[in-house]
């Protein structure tokens, strides 16, 4: 059958599915449906009374668990809401308006602020970017992690580069994970801002889909050791390890950092939900509670990345390339006229995230990345999802000759 019948099919079908977001699916939330019974005590292990008012910087408890995890010393780890997005979101403000530890003067008197953006990214980081009117500069991704000869010129010539965003462990959506050599540089590189930040988004740090987890290297401790303790900001949360719109978030950093970060919230908050903190801390235990949990998720979504996998292969192996993951939440489809595929795909009923999100300002100059998130269907949905994705690359691969 040619792709264009192929296509008149598919079309035909009347198809209504859905691959836009990275979300858990039904049955993952479900691995946490006893969080709903708890906490069974509204006593912190010091004695705070998880009802009331206070501990801005989160429940020692819950801060421990998590330190090994994210990297971070539990003292220097800060609890909050939900969002991690929301406590990126709210570090740019805070940088806006006082000054960062090691900075000149507030961001929004400087002419100009410019991040560094690792492509293809998280259309998340980028769209914050745009909304302060912040300049965003690609840094193509290798196997390594982002190209650091490129980090590295432009961060030394320029002291308006203030920041960096970073998904360092299973990006997002290319799977890949920082090698230890591009921590060290990163840890390591001059910068003519000396108040240059990374913006370490490590939201997949459990996420793993096989038996042998990929390793990253400890930034927070490198920079320290190359006299950059400031230079890192490290978030994370518990979004897709529990329940993804009842968990809690984290920010990491210096002592200088975690100190102009809270009094910075104490403007805006008199303490978290310590209740929720205290349910987390019963449900997942431990470290290993946490291992063993995150091993349920695998097995429910290890699956459907190997679906998406034996499709691909047999459907377009021949017109693209794919990533991969050992963990993580996406894989990355490269393939020409992206676009286009994307735009065929909605017209016969699938929805894929918009094919220039993966980089800032919407703009993908090769027209070649699209993120596909297999968290959510079932098996079968996510089947005729890729097979019709597959019909449409090959459609588009067709007409474009």
């Amino acid at each position: 059958m040619t792709a264009q019948r192929e296509y008149a099919a598919l079309v035909q079908r009347g198809l209504s599915l859905d691959l836009t977001r990275g979300k858990p699916s039904p049955r993952q939330l479900d691995l946490s449906n006893d969080m709903l019974k708890l906490p069974s005590s509204y006593r912190a292990a010091d004695g705070t009374d998880g009802r009331n008012y206070g501990n801005l910087q989160g429940l020692a408890e819950l801060r421990e668990l998590f330190a090994p995890l994210l990297q971070v010393p539990a003292g220097q780890l800060v609890v909050g809401g939900n969002s991690s997005l929301a406590m990126m979101h709210d570090t740019i403000v805070h940088a806006l308006l006082t000054r960062v530890p090691g900075a000149e003067r507030r961001w929004v008197e400087e002419p100009e602020i410019t991040f560094l953006c690792p492509v293809p990214g998280y259309d998340r980081h980028f769209t914050i970017c745009q909304r302060f009117g912040i300049k965003m500069v690609l840094v193509p991704m290798n196997a390594e992690g982002p190209d650091m000869d490129v980090v590295e010129r432009l961060v030394a010539g320029d002291a308006s580069v203030k920041g960096m965003w970073c998904v360092p462990k299973y990006s997002n959506p290319s799977g890949v994970t920082f090698s230890d050599e591009t921590v060290r540089r990163l840890a390591a590189m001059p910068t003519a801002a000396p108040d240059f930040r990374i913006f370490w988004d490590n939201a997949y740090a459990v996420h793993h889909l096989t038996d042998t987890p990929a390793e990253l290297a400890d930034l927070l401790a490198l920079s320290e050791q190359h006299g950059n303790a400031d230079r890192v900001f490290v978030y994370g949360s518990t979004s897709k390890v529990t329940l993804a719109g009842s968990g809690v978030a984290f920010f990491g950093s210096s002592p200088a950092n975690v100190e102009w970060f809270l009094a910075n919230t104490s403007k805006q908050s008199i303490g978290p939900d310590k209740l929720n903190q205290l349910r987390h801390v019963e449900f997942l235990r431990d470290g290993e509670g946490v291992v063993a949990h995150m091993r349920r998720h695998a097995e429910l979504i290890g699956p459907k990345f190997e679906l998406v996998d034996k499709v691909l292969t047999e459907r377009i192996g021949d017109l693209a390339t794919w990533s991969s993951p050992k963990g993580g939440y996406f894989i990355s489809l490269e393939v020409p006229h992206a676009g286009a595929v994307v735009a065929r795909a909605k017209a016969a009923g699938i929805a894929l995230t918009p094919a220039g999100a993966t980089h800032p300002y919407g703009a993908d100059p090769g027209d070649r990345t699209i993120r596909i998130a297999p968290t959510y269907p079932e098996l079968g949905e996510l089947e005729q999802a890729i097979d019709g994705l597959a019909v449409c690359v090959r459609l588009v691969a067709e007409e474009q000759g």
